[in-house]
């Protein structure tokens, strides 16, 4: 992929491996803002732990305060009493075994899947579906609950799902560069916040070991990780 003049002189002005403050980090991300469309605004954290441990993975989801920037579409698996609450939630689609064979045929025309637990076991007929999108309804994202009414409304009013991958690294969205500093900060102090309380108690030394945030056309910017200390308290 090229890459533009002007996201060049951002790359040599933030100068590699370098480390900043959170606002001077949130300065360049402005500086990104070359492009015609809102870029999202994404955050990488590197933890202490091996997700490869079973007692070690990181995997949740926070609502943010500012959302997300985007209209989610929300699909909820449900029968009887419970189908019609997610309709009057405000759920975009609503079934049951009507949606397996379509969406087996590849059909996946939304962001989120909410189910009851005991649609679980219809949900599985498509999880070769779901799986490898990251649409798979989990009781850790919130996504299988009957208490559907909150889960609607926390998909949507934004929220940010999260988990460990390799080397424990977590990538997730904070919002749109449009949403501006102070809102973007406070997007990622829930992250954090969100993060921190599910560190692992078997998961030893330094817990935030570095973040990066980043827009979608902009070069990773390294951001000193007592930053992260200031913000959730620690």
């Amino acid at each position: 992929m090229k890459i533009g003049k002007k996201q060049k002189e951002i790359r040599k002005t933030i100068g590699e491996g370098k480390k900043y403050s959170l606002d001077q980090a949130m300065q360049f991300l402005d500086g990104c803002a070359f492009t015609k469309f809102d870029q999202t605004v994404d955050v990488a954290l590197r933890l202490g732990v091996d997700p490869k441990q079973g007692d070690q993975q990181v995997r949740g989801a926070v609502v943010m305060p500012h959302g997300l920037g985007k209209k989610v579409r929300v699909l909820v698996m449900a029968k009887g009493p419970k189908a019609q609450e997610a309709q009057e939630a405000g759920a975009d689609v609503v079934g049951a075994d009507d949606l397996i064979p379509k969406i087996n045929e590849g059909w996946t025309d939304f962001d989120v899947v909410i189910a009851t637990p005991d649609m679980m076991g219809t949900v599985s007929k498509v999880g070769k579906v779901l799986g490898p999108r990251g649409l798979m309804p989990n009781p850790k994202l919130g996504t299988v609950t009957f208490d559907l009414k909150q889960a609607i409304k926390d998909a949507k009013s934004g929220k940010a799902e999260f988990r460990a991958e390799k080397a424990g690294v977590v990538h997730t969205v904070i919002g749109k560069l449009s949403f501006g500093q102070e809102k973007l900060k406070e997007n990622l102090k829930s992250l954090l916040e969100g993060v921190n309380r599910l560190k692992p108690n078997t998961a030893k030394g330094i817990y935030f070991k570095g973040m990066t945030v980043s827009t979608t056309m902009g070069p990773g910017i390294r951001v000193e990780t007592s930053e992260i200390n200031k913000l959730i308290g620690a």
